[in-house]
């Protein structure tokens, strides 16, 4: 067994640091489990819903607020996992805690935003905010060209990065269970790389509460969603994640310097990069011009049913993530072990739902016919 965990990346298969991580996966993932009908209801009844109209798919109104308890269950499972194994690197504490809190700002806004409606540029400016406390923190990209711009490079590098990962996935939420399963599969492969590497030891907590919450969330969010994670999940997901996948980058000193890290991502960067360029060969302003142009809705409209839709880019996603791991050095073994448990995961969590979907159906069935 020893053997196996090291082979695994795990240093120490007799210490307690791995079962920390696996410790807060779980707490996350039962906690937003378990939180979200609650949250649910209380939606519903004060009006936290998103309602029908010719851009949704939902036929009644959808409780919009999925990215509280999302982000209530990554706190929970790391103030827990805090109190067990305190983090006595002041480093990695240091840059734990400023990604917790550009995401915290960010579900704020997005949350305001969801209910009442933000002006596009004051989330503009939030995002630049929020990405600017990174590169405070040291999580940035390093420009190392040789000219004296190289500092200011850097700067610029992180905030088109962090503002257009957190857009992107956000872009992504336009299909039950897409952008939570994507963000799901591409937290546990980071996860798998934070393992592999010490300098990326700030990473590992967060994406393990990630994907636990994010698999939890999925329990409730796969269709028939019962519930939608709105822009403060969205805007949550995207910028952790493209936060954590900055502490393992390398000096960037070619445009091909940002493959590795964009790999993990890839599908997003796509999707949100087409429609950018489609709408300004278009004419159109591609920051406001709504429209179902989309890799989603590409599918749907090819007659593809939302479930099938969601599996094709999970699956999309998980194979660009095998090869992002790949490239970043990672065993066959590692790579292999990690793609199957992340995929029985899913496969076990939309069973679940599946299952429990049928069986509402069933105990309607003889009211209806009542």
């Amino acid at each position: 067994m020893n053997d196996l965990l090291k082979s695994l990346g795990i240093s120490n298969p007799g210490g307690t640091g791995w079962l920390s991580v696996v410790f807060t996966f779980v707490v996350a993932w039962v906690v937003t489990w378990r939180f979200i009908p609650r949250v649910r209801s209380f939606a519903l009844k004060v009006g936290w819903a998103d309602h029908p109209n010719a851009r949704r798919l939902n036929k009644e109104p959808l409780a919009n607020a999925g990215g509280l308890a999302i982000f209530a269950g990554v706190i929970a499972a790391l103030i827990i996992a805090a109190v067990l194994r305190p983090i006595l690197l002041e480093g990695v504490l240091v840059q734990m805690l400023a990604i917790l809190l550009g995401g915290a700002i960010l579900v704020l806004v997005g949350f305001i935003d969801d209910q009442y409606g933000l002006p596009p540029l004051f989330r503009f400016s939030v995002q630049i905010l929020v990405a600017l406390l990174l590169v405070a923190v040291g999580i940035r990209f390093h420009a190392a060209f040789g000219t004296a711009i190289d500092p200011l490079l850097s700067v610029v590098l992180t905030v088109l990065w962090i503002v257009g990962i957190t857009n992107a996935v956000n872009l992504m939420d336009g299909v039950d269970g897409l952008a939570g399963g994507i963000s799901y599969i591409t937290a546990m492969c980071l996860l798998a790389v934070s393992a592999q590497f010490t300098y990326w030891a700030s990473a590992t907590l967060v994406l393990a509460a990630l994907a636990g919450a994010a698999l939890g969330f999925l329990r409730h969010n796969f269709h028939p969603s019962k519930i939608i994670m709105g822009d403060a999940g969205a805007y949550f997901f995207g910028y952790v994640l493209g936060a954590t996948a900055l502490l393992g980058s390398l000096k960037v000193t070619t445009v091909f310097s940002l493959v590795p890290t964009a790999l993990f991502l890839l599908l997003p960067i796509f999707d949100v990069t087409r429609v950018f360029t489609q709408r300004l060969l278009k004419g159109q302003n591609p920051m406001s011009t709504p429209g179902k142009d989309h890799l989603h809705h590409i599918l749907l409209a090819r007659g593809f049913s939302q479930s099938r839709t969601t599996l094709i880019l999970w699956g999309v996603t998980l194979i660009l993530n095998m090869f992002a791991m790949a490239v970043q050095g990672l065993s066959p073994l590692v790579i292999v072990i990690t793609a199957l448990g992340t995929a029985g995961l899913l496969a076990f969590t939309v069973w679940r739902k599946l299952r429990a979907s049928w069986q509402e159906v069933q105990v309607a069935a003889p009211k209806a016919g009542d």
